[in-house]
């Protein structure tokens, strides 16, 4: 592979968004690996892991995160990942994926210091292309 990002971690839980992401990560060759978590805590419980050495992992470079997800949100997830999150010892970009094009939800993401930046659903493919090159 060409680029620079090894592994990419989707956290969603719309299967058909997350086939798709995967197929065009994939085809375009934008990155390696897919780690998919279908809902926040999921997520969470492998950076745990990952920040205390339990296990060997790839820790991705850029985490795509839906906002609404069953057992534990998006909100929740940036919550509890800004704990750990530099006990990863990884540069890690994590990008907000929404349907939602509330300005409330957009400027919120925003404000939170972990957050690169707030994508709306569908991903353009300039949108990847930018991120994952």
């Amino acid at each position: 592979m060409s680029q620079n990002i090894q592994t990419v971690c989707i956290i969603d839980d719309d299967n058909i968004y997350i086939n798709l992401v995967s197929k065009i990560i994939k085809l375009k060759r934008l990155s390696d690996t897919v780690l998919v978590f279908n809902n926040g805590k999921e997520a969470l419980d492998f950076f745990q892991k990952s920040a205390h050495n339990e296990e060997e992992t790839k820790v991705p470079q850029v985490i795509f995160l839906d906002l609404n997800m069953p057992i534990m949100d998006g909100w929740e997830f940036l919550q509890e990942f800004s704990k750990i999150k530099n006990q990863l010892n990884s540069k890690i970009d994590l990008y907000v994926v929404s349907s939602s094009i509330d300005s409330r939800d957009i400027e919120r993401a925003k404000s939170i210091d972990i957050v690169s930046d707030y994508l709306t659903k569908p991903i353009r493919l300039d949108d990847f292309e930018r991120i994952l090159v």
